[in-house]
């Protein structure tokens, strides 16, 4: 019986790297469907494995494919699978979780670093008209890096990549997460708190590196922004529900938050309406000026990391549908 794994995206000008991995008893195809619903019928019957990179996978989609067998989301984040609906249907999800760490860590320091050096502010009032006077001025976003403490939000491959950078800069690094076990932060030479509370209210800086659950769904509301100390930057380099961008935008035109990152928005495309923080940075807010930075769900790329992304999605899917032992994988939700 022929195999068949089958990439929706057209993310690769040819298929060459794919086929020396999967060997000659592996079919590979690749298609260009802006979501799988666009996809022909005859593909979804012979797909045995299914490639996903930011298209969505929902129940209807899946119910699509009835020999599907394993399917592969090319990143971190596995919330575009439907993971209850693959399992009942026996379809092993998995993910790649090796690629783009020290991308994304490097992304989200930068970030941090840029907004608390005033690297942004000066960079706008030196090209205004007239320029600013050549001379430094005081802002809250300004700040020493030891007289700080960086939150870690996560501690999984991204965030200690993320904690330990932020600690050979001379932040004070705290983390807080449930999930990870007991020590982990004695081996990292870092702090750790038992609760998201006690995190925010000590993070003058609080990176965001949890994946998107329905745990983590809207973790970030409000109240619990609210409890970060004033002036405080945050930054998101993870998944945009996570956080509420409406509340986010309040607490900054409050001045009880300096300054934000974000490479990450609830829905990506944005599209109408657009949050409203991103409409005031689009509109060159003057209160928003030098004091938030927005990338496209950039932060992962390098062309190394595009390419490991595109070996390791092969690999993994190759160890589900052929072994000898399958990696990554992902269980179903609520496991």
């Amino acid at each position: 019986m022929t195999i068949t794994v089958l990439y929706p995206e057209a993310m690769y000008p040819d298929l060459s790297v794919e086929r020396r991995i999967f060997g000659p008893e592996v079919r590979v195809i690749m298609r260009a469907s802006e979501t799988l619903s666009d996809l022909a019928d005859a593909d979804c019957a012979d797909a045995n494995g299914l490639m996903i990179f930011r298209q969505l996978a929902s129940a209807a989609d899946l119910a699509r494919f009835p020999r599907l067998k394993a399917l592969v989301r090319m990143g971190v984040g596995y919330d575009r699978v439907d993971r209850k609906e693959a399992a009942a249907r026996g379809i092993l999800v998995c993910n790649v979780p090796d690629y783009g760490t020290n991308e994304v860590a490097d992304h989200a320091l930068a970030m941090a670093l840029a907004l608390r050096r005033g690297l942004l502010l000066h960079h706008e009032k030196q090209r205004a008209e007239p320029p600013a006077p050549w001379a430094w001025f005081e802002h809250p976003l300004v700040r020493r890096n030891s007289a700080q403490t960086f939150g870690i939000l996560g501690l999984g491959r991204i965030g200690t990549a993320a904690g330990l950078r932020a600690k050979a800069f001379g932040f004070h690094v705290l983390a807080y997460d449930p999930y990870q076990p007991n020590g982990l932060e004695l081996a990292l030479g870092i702090a750790r708190v038992r609760a998201l509370e006690e995190l925010l209210r000590a993070s003058d800086i609080l990176s965001i590196h949890t994946p998107l659950t329905a745990e983590t769904r809207g973790m970030l509301g409000p109240a619990e922004l609210a409890l970060l100390p004033p002036g405080a930057v945050v930054v998101n380099t993870a998944r945009g529900p996570i956080l509420d961008h409406d509340a986010l935008m309040d607490l900054m035109q409050e001045g009880r938050i300096a300054g934000a990152g974000l490479d990450v928005l609830p829905e990506e495309p944005p599209v109408e309406p657009i949050p409203r923080l991103l409409a005031a940075y689009r509109a060159r807010a003057p209160w928003l000026e030098g004091r938030l930075i927005v990338t496209p769900h950039s932060a992962f790329y390098t062309p190394d990391a595009w390419m490991d992304i595109r070996v390791k999605s092969a690999e993994t899917m190759r160890a589900a549908l052929l072994g000898p032992r399958r990696q990554n994988v992902i269980p179903p939700e609520g496991d």
